[in-house]
């Protein structure tokens, strides 16, 4: 563990850029005669910048962490490993405030939760780990590839409100993945299950590794998984997926806090300005059109993905 040395009016820029988490003591040491902005001028752009995130993440319908990351890490100038730290308390964040109200209404499954957190977690700590070992550059082509995939992944997915499962597979009837739902919109019961149920948790294996690895959280990964290949119902899935991020992200998030690499100057002003951001996009989304802004954040996560490839492979300092 590091032992850390306050800050004061060094500036944030200098201390985040400078060394990886390992460092950061030494560097704080060193710069502390060094000349450079105030200290509260890069928190309060973070804010401001995050909070705008708040509202796009809302209206287009995608998690806050998934944007937070390769935008924060392209466009600032913090070491990669501290923004993939609040990337994931931003997610965390989130996940736990919207957790409880899901359960509540029985949108979110405990029984598909479950399994598939204990294994999206475990694996997720090995992606912190993985994350935390690779070379900065590395890191920033894979993040760089990884968010141009995604915003792939927005364009050609589509999702479907109640798919067709013929029955349960055997491990979900083993493991009695199923449920029951109250509709509002048609004031129906919605009975449920799923399919495909191994190949599903394969998957799972794979999200949890690049949502510790890269710190976005894993919502863009786990609606489609839960939805178009396991046979979910939309809300559900969507539910069941906040609740794993409040799980799956802690995984990750203790290892990053256990290397040092989790600056409270960076964490709190983002995810102030993600959940104030998040109440102000709730309030417009009954007047915004949700398919433009949707369109806006998959340009964004294209420019923002070939930012971090670039500057991974030395083109774009």
């Amino acid at each position: 563990m590091l032992e850390f040395v306050p800050v004061g009016a060094v500036a944030l820029a200098q201390l985040a850029s400078a060394a990886p988490p390992e460092a950061v003591g030494a560097a704080t040491a060193a710069a502390g005669a060094s000349a450079g902005p105030a200290w509260w001028v890069w928190p309060l752009a973070l804010f401001i910048f995050t909070f705008i995130l708040g509202i796009l993440a809302v209206l287009a319908g995608v998690g806050g962490g998934v944007l937070f990351t390769p935008l924060v890490g392209g466009f600032f100038p913090f070491h990669i490993d501290f923004v993939r730290s609040a990337g994931l308390i931003v997610a965390l964040s989130g996940a736990l405030a919207a957790g409880p109200g899901l359960l509540k209404r029985n949108l979110a499954s405990l029984r598909l939760a479950l399994p598939v957190a204990l294994i999206a977690s475990t694996a997720s700590i090995f992606g912190a780990l993985i994350g935390l070992a690779l070379p900065q550059n590395i890191v920033k082509i894979l993040l760089g590839a990884t968010i141009i995939l995604i915003a792939l992944l927005f364009v050609v997915s589509k999702s479907v409100e109640f798919p067709k499962v013929p029955g349960a597979d055997a491990l979900a009837a083993a493991m009695r993945i199923n449920g029951i739902y109250y509709e509002a919109s048609s004031g129906e019961t919605i009975s449920w299950t799923v399919h495909r149920t191994a190949l599903g948790f394969i998957l799972f294996v794979v999200i949890g590794v690049m949502a510790g690895m890269f710190g976005l959280g894993a919502g863009w990964a786990n609606v489609p998984v839960l939805n178009l290949l396991m046979g979910a119902p939309l809300k559900v899935s969507v539910a069941t997926s906040k609740f794993l991020l409040s799980i799956t992200d802690t995984s990750a998030a203790w290892v990053y806090l256990n290397h040092g690499a989790m600056l409270p100057m960076i964490t709190v002003p983002s995810v102030l300005g993600i959940m104030l951001g998040s109440f102000v996009g709730v309030r417009l989304l009954a007047k915004a059109r949700p398919k433009a802004v949707r369109y806006i954040v998959i340009i964004m996560l294209l420019f923002a993905g070939i930012r971090p490839l670039l500057q991974g492979l030395g083109i774009w300092k």
